[in-house]
């Protein structure tokens, strides 16, 4: 969900980090693996616990999160693990709906699988932090603590549920996800029920000019009141994981969660 201009978005991000300071200086390392057949793309960078990075929709591993020195920042001291989504970045772009949906949150688990990982700290961004909250309800034995940017509670049977789907029979162009990645997207969504039961540490970091802040964290907030919400000032849904405060913030939680 970073864009529905994707090539200026995309564009645009760049140009952000450059002015921003925020140029690439170590390179990751670039791997692959195989989920459900499908080839994905990861990359990682330092050492230490490990922590696992989602991008959001329209994005990639590369722009998320190691242009804007996400991985810099949190590759001081952790094992940092960024991985393209299917349709995205450098994975595979499968066209049925099987790929995607339920499948982005099973990728998070067979990706911790195949680096032998047992349990990660997660953080995602936007599409990121709905699969994040999705893979806290369905499998919290794998996550030491979240952290959700640019997204909060994506609410099973809500208008926005209904919105995602419908965005899927929408053309599509080239340089996003296939049709089929925005017509399942709503399986991400998850109950009242689920969001009370998770019990890993959670928090959430939004632009305070973010309008995802209305739509899905004023909500989220009226459920989950202990999960501390930082508003990052002057940042809306693009150039928040710009800010520096941004990767601060991430990197304080997983201090704070170490153990």
């Amino acid at each position: 969900m970073t864009s529905w201009r994707t090539g200026t978005v995309l564009i645009g991000c760049g140009l952000l980090a450059l002015t921003a300071g925020c140029i690439p200086t170590n390179l990751p390392q670039a791997q692959h693996f195989q989920a459900k057949q499908v080839k994905l793309h990861y990359l990682t960078q330092g050492q230490g616990t490990p922590v696992v990075l989602i991008h959001g929709l329209y994005s990639s591993a590369f722009i998320n999160w190691k242009l804007t020195g996400v991985m810099d920042e949190l590759a001081k001291d952790h094992q940092v693990i960024a991985v393209d989504m299917p349709g995205h970045g450098q994975s595979e772009r499968p066209l049925t709906k099987e790929s995607y949906g339920l499948q982005l949150v099973e990728n998070v688990v067979l990706l911790l699988d195949h680096l032998k990982i047992k349990k990660a700290h997660i953080v995602g961004y936007s599409m990121g932090g709905m699969v994040t909250v999705k893979l806290l309800a369905k499998y919290p034995e794998r996550v030491l603590s979240a952290t959700v940017g640019g997204m909060g509670w994506f609410r099973e049977g809500s208008g926005l549920q209904k919105f995602w789907e419908g965005l899927g029979k929408l053309p599509g162009g080239k340089l996003g996800p296939p049709p089929a990645c925005l017509e399942v997207m709503g399986q991400l969504a998850v109950t009242e029920q689920e969001l009370k039961q998770i019990d890993r540490p959670v928090k959430v970091l939004i632009g305070d000019r973010d309008i995802c802040k209305q739509l899905y964290v004023t909500p989220l907030q009226k459920v989950r009141n202990d999960w501390p919400v930082v508003e990052i000032p002057n940042a809306d849904h693009f150039n928040c994981i710009l800010m520096k405060q941004f990767r601060q913030e991430i990197g304080t939680w997983l201090r704070t969660n170490a153990k």
